[in-house]
């Protein structure tokens, strides 16, 4: 590890060193005077004096290189089977058209326009406008509930609203302009503009003198020639809301020099990108993973990358990699849980095609249990599947293999070893570092590197108090519950609310998932505590099996035998019941906080990310069968 650990140690030694030369990969107006300033902590301010553009860094660069010809984004859309290339320069005049459209609508360095946009490239090229004035934008997923709308556009207060008659998904419509509407009847801030992309979906509800189409705002605004804003490095870029168990979402306050350094370098030294790659983040823009992956950074290092719309199993299970056939996709970047959901299928639907173009598969997301690596390994002949763990506050990896400088030895289950910038500790409840191999809270010695939150818009206090003052000396805490081998690999155990204490002993769900997800038998798997009289907490576990298994009493016997062989007889499920699928979001994560909810008989509170409804009568109803519901 001689090249990762000689980098890293730089990265936390002397963070002047290792940031000020990939700062000069990237295009400033004004060169930084300072690197870091952490005279104010924990509000640190990266590449200080910095003048730069985020837009320019994306498009006009490449542009202006001679790549004018080569796809910027490839917009697949498996629902409408459609398909779109847009290369830099068709890219360039598309957000300097729309950033015409902004300035002449009002919209000024600073102010806030909200977006409301299914997986569409008019999701990049707003964004992309925003930054190109300056303008901050708040992209918010298409599935959030009214609610949910009305909380973010109240705290943003944008100048602009922007969305589409609908998304699509599964092979339905989803309304989105109806949403809006609903949303904006119960704000207490007025948006004064909705600019609606019209797909011919459904028909939009427009309101007179506040909605116009798309294609008649950039026909009246969008002529001007619009250049880039010059901006300072610690101007913000983008709000990205990020929710909590309790209070109101956090808008994660992204900066904008840290942002674009921190991203490139990733592209470099984490995914190992070469020039002129193609880059599919199987994400949504909606969430960070789409913000940094789909929008940004594969257009920092002029890549291309991959714009989807449509699920992993829809219209079939081998989607996906008759894509990465097609266009020859290097690097793919996508969820464990997605991988979860495919191994519910026949393996033909991978093994069956063509991916020799595909070089590496990155997960995130969620922890990677081992067998789910083990078996994506093997459907995929032996393609590198590398586990990393990031949040959205950190904007990139916290934790990762660097796939880019040295290509360490693989642990299945662990997102490897601390990406630059981040000094990671294991400590408990006190701060006091825990000795190797035991379970704590996974914290980050400050500073924190370029690239993540500044703070948590229009709340500094709340920002200190959610992140950094929960432990001594400003330690950022993830808020998750991790463990440090004796040769220095992390394994994330999950939220540190999502841990079960059976008889005074501290049980991960993750630990009891990955044991039950060893079965042969097993294709997901969701576990939680519910109360005991006895042992004060129990795990109970929700199980979907692979096609063709069929449930039985003599198979949740053999399950639990498997969890007391791995874990131990104390990690024993109280009771396991099978379903055909589990509460999850569109991003593929399962909703956990809802099958807690259930089993303790309580409001569910918010179900505006889910991806199927009807996955939370089906737990309820096998829940009757295990306690009797308040």
């Amino acid at each position: 590890m001689g090249k990762y650990q000689d980098l890293h140690k730089l990265s936390i030694e002397d963070p002047e060193a290792f940031w000020k030369p990939i700062a000069e990969k990237i295009f400033w107006y004004k060169k930084p005077d300072k690197v870091l300033d952490a005279s104010r902590p924990p509000f640190y301010k990266w590449f200080v004096g910095g003048v730069t553009n985020t837009c320019y860094n994306a498009v006009d660069r490449w542009v202006e290189a001679g790549k004018k010809d080569q796809p910027a984004y490839i917009w697949v859309s498996s629902e409408l089977n459609q398909e779109r290339t847009i290369t830099y320069g068709q890219l360039l005049d598309e957000v300097v058209q729309f950033a015409s459209v902004l300035k002449n609508s009002g919209v000024k360095k600073g102010d806030r326009v909200l977006i409301y946009l299914p997986m569409v490239p008019e999701a990049c090229i707003s964004a992309l406008a925003c930054v190109r004035i300056g303008a901050i934008h708040s992209i918010v997923f298409a599935g959030f509930s009214t609610e949910s709308l009305a909380v973010r556009i109240d705290d943003a207060k944008p100048k602009m609203v922007i969305c589409a008659d609908a998304g699509h998904r599964a092979g339905k419509p989803v309304p989105l302009k109806s949403i809006i509407d609903e949303a904006l009847d119960r704000t207490e801030y007025k948006v004064p503009l909705v600019v609606v992309l019209d797909r011919g979906l459904v028909k939009p509800n427009m309101v007179a003198g506040r909605d116009m189409f798309w294609k008649d705002i950039v026909a009246q605004k969008g002529k001007d020639s619009v250049p880039c804003e010059q901006v300072a490095s610690s101007d913000p870029s983008y709000i990205l809301y990020t929710s909590g168990t309790t209070g109101k979402p956090k808008g994660a306050l992204r900066d904008t020099g840290g942002h674009i350094v921190a991203l490139y370098n990733s592209m470099e030294t984490i995914y190992g990108c070469k020039p002129g790659e193609v880059y599919w983040a199987a994400s949504d823009v909606g969430w960070v993973v789409g913000h940094s992956y789909i929008i940004y950074a594969p257009l920092f290092y002029g890549l291309t990358s991959l714009i989807y719309e449509g699920t992993p199993i829809h219209p079939d299970p081998g989607i996906w990699f008759r894509i990465i056939e097609k266009y020859k996709v290097d690097r793919m970047f996508t969820s464990p849980t997605a991988f979860r959901v495919l191994k519910k299928f026949d393996e033909k639907h991978i093994t069956g095609r063509d991916l020799s173009s595909l070089k590496v598969i990155f997960l995130a997301g969620e922890p990677l249990d081992a067998p789910t690596w083990e078996w994506a390994t093997r459907v995929t002949k032996n393609i590198p599947i590398i586990d990393h763990y990031w949040q959205t506050e950190s904007g990139w990896a916290i934790l990762t293999n660097p796939w880019g400088v040295e290509q360490v030895t693989i642990k299945p289950g662990s997102p490897t070893f601390p990406s630059w910038g981040w000094d990671l500790k294991v400590v408990d409840p006190a701060g006091k570092e825990m000795p190797a191999g035991e379970k704590g809270v996974l914290v980050a010695k400050p500073p924190i590197p370029p690239g993540c939150l500044m703070t948590v818009y229009g709340d500094d206090e709340r920002y200190e108090s959610a992140y950094f003052k929960q432990f001594p000396e400003f330690l950022y805490a993830t808020g998750d519950y991790a463990i440090k081998d004796k040769d220095g690999y992390y394994f994330v155990l999950g939220r540190a609310d999502e841990v079960i204490k059976v008889a005074g002993h501290r049980l991960g769900t993750r630990e009891i998932e990955e044991a039950i997800l060893s079965h042969s038998a097993v294709a997901e798997v969701c576990t939680i505590g519910i109360e005991d009289k006895e042992k004060g907490q129990v795990p109970v576990a929700m199980v979907v099996l692979k096609e063709g298994q069929k449930p039985s009493d003599e198979l949740k016997k053999d399950i639990n035998q498997t969890v007391r062989n791995n874990v131990g007889a104390i990690a024993s499920v109280h009771e396991i019941e099978f379903v055909v699928k589990l509460p999850k979001t569109r991003s593929g994560k399962i909703i956990r906080r809802v099958v807690k909810a259930l089993f303790e008989g309580k409001d569910i509170g918010d179900l505006s990310t889910i991806e199927d409804g009807t996955s939370v009568d089906e737990i309820r109803q096998a829940i009757k069968d295990v306690v009797k519901l308040k």
